[in-house]
């Protein structure tokens, strides 16, 4: 469909510059969504938050084996 549209598009259009335009447009992301991309929150955790979790597991561990390691 797309195909169709976009050979119409070159047919009306009086020059390159034109059908690049043209397909620039009907190529493009739907409105919205790249301000959308930058507004998400970042996902995941951060350093700080990666570290505790990993120190709260070790001593988890570490009451789980009664201090012994391997």
């Amino acid at each position: 469909m797309l195909s169709a549209a976009e050979a119409a598009m070159d047919q009306a259009a009086e020059d390159d510059a034109e059908r690049q335009r043209n397909r620039a447009r009907l190529y493009a992301p739907p409105p919205g969504t790249r301000r959308e991309a930058r507004r998400r929150p970042a996902q995941g955790v951060s350093l700080a938050q990666a570290q505790s979790l990993m120190a709260q597991v070790a001593a988890e561990d570490a009451r789980f084996n009664g201090g012994r390691t391997g």
